[in-house]
C-alpha cells in the first residue's frame, strides 16, 4: 500500500469515528420506539413533535439562547479592546496578563462553577440571571481576547498610523480602520463563545436555579428519569442550530475569506 492510499484511508477512518456517533443520533431522533433504541424498529417524527411542544425543553432552549447571546456580546464589548490595548500598547507583563485572561479555559469548569457560586450568589446576594450571565461571560471571554488578537497581530501597523496622518482620532481609527480588517477574528470568536456558553455544562450546573436551568442542563435531568427518544429528537435540533449558526455567521462576518 502506497503512502496516498494509506493517507486516504486514514482520512475516511477519521471522517467515520466523527461523523458515526452523529449518524446515530439523527437516526435515532425518527424513531417510533418507547425507549432509546438503535437501530428503530420503526420510524415516525413524533418524538421531533414532542420536543417542539414541550414547555420545560423550550423555556430552558429560550434560557441557553439569551445566555450564549448575552455573554457573546459582553465577551465582544470587553475582550476586543482588552486584545487591542495587549497588542498595540505592550507592557512587561503582557504575557502574564495573556495567561491570566486564558485561565478560564485552564482551570477545570467544576472549579470555576464553585467558585462562581460563592461569590456571585452566596457572597453577593446576587439573582441566578446575573450570575449565570457573569459566569457563561467570564467563560467565553478568552476567546474574545485570543482570537481576535491574533487577527490583531496579523494587521499592520501602517495602516493605523496612515489613518492618523490623515487626521482620524483614536476612536475613528478603532472603529473605521481596525475592526473592519479583523472580520475574521470577530467572526470566529462569535462563533466559539456563543458555542461553548451554548453547551456548556459544569459552570450551569452550579448557577441555575429553581426555574431556570439552560438546556444541556435539562437534557441531562431528563436522562436521569427517561430514557425514550425525545433526547436523541433533542440532540438532532440542537446539531442542526449550531450549524445553521455557524452557516449564517459565516454568511453575516464572512469567515473564511478571512481566515
Amino acid at each position: 500500500m502506497n503512502s496516498f492510499a494509506f493517507t486516504k484511508w486514514m482520512l475516511w477512518l477519521v471522517l467515520f469515528f466523527l461523523i458515526a456517533p452523529f449518524s446515530i443520533v439523527f437516526i435515532t431522533a425518527f424513531s417510533d420506539d418507547n425507549s432509546l433504541l438503535f437501530p428503530p424498529s420503526s420510524y415516525s417524527v413524533r418524538w421531533l413533535l414532542s420536543v417542539m411542544q414541550t414547555e420545560i425543553f423550550v423555556s430552558s432552549l429560550i434560557t441557553s439562547l439569551w445566555l450564549g447571546f448575552g455573554a457573546t456580546a459582553i465577551a465582544l464589548v470587553f475582550g476586543v479592546p482588552a486584545a487591542y490595548a495587549l497588542q498595540r500598547y505592550p507592557v512587561p507583563e503582557t504575557e502574564w496578563i495573556r495567561t491570566l485572561l486564558t485561565s478560564p479555559l485552564i482551570i477545570p469548569g467544576l472549579v470555576i462553577g464553585v467558585a462562581l457560586l460563592k461569590q456571585f450568589v452566596l457572597l453577593g446576594g446576587n439573582s441566578v440571571n446575573l450570575a449565570l450571565l457573569a459566569g457563561h461571560a467570564a467563560l467565553v471571554l478568552p476567546y474574545a481576547v485570543r482570537v481576535v488578537g491574533a487577527s490583531l497581530a496579523n494587521l499592520p501597523r501602517d495602516i493605523e498610523d496612515a489613518a492618523f496622518s490623515l487626521g482620524a482620532s483614536r476612536a475613528q481609527v478603532f472603529w473605521r480602520v481596525v475592526l473592519p480588517n479583523v472580520r475574521g477574528g470577530l467572526a470566529a470568536a462569535t462563533v466559539l463563545a456563543f458555542i461553548n456558553s451554548f453547551n456548556h455544562v459544569p459552570v450551569s450546573l452550579f448557577l441555575t436555579g429553581p426555574g431556570i436551568t439552560t438546556l444541556p442542563i435539562r437534557m441531562l435531568l431528563h436522562m436521569e428519569s427517561s430514557y425514550d427518544p425525545s433526547i436523541a429528537a433533542l440532540s438532532m435540533l440542537v446539531i442542526l442550530f449550531s450549524m445553521v449558526f455557524v452557516f449564517v455567521t459565516e454568511r453575516v462576518l464572512g469567515l473564511s475569506r478571512y481566515m
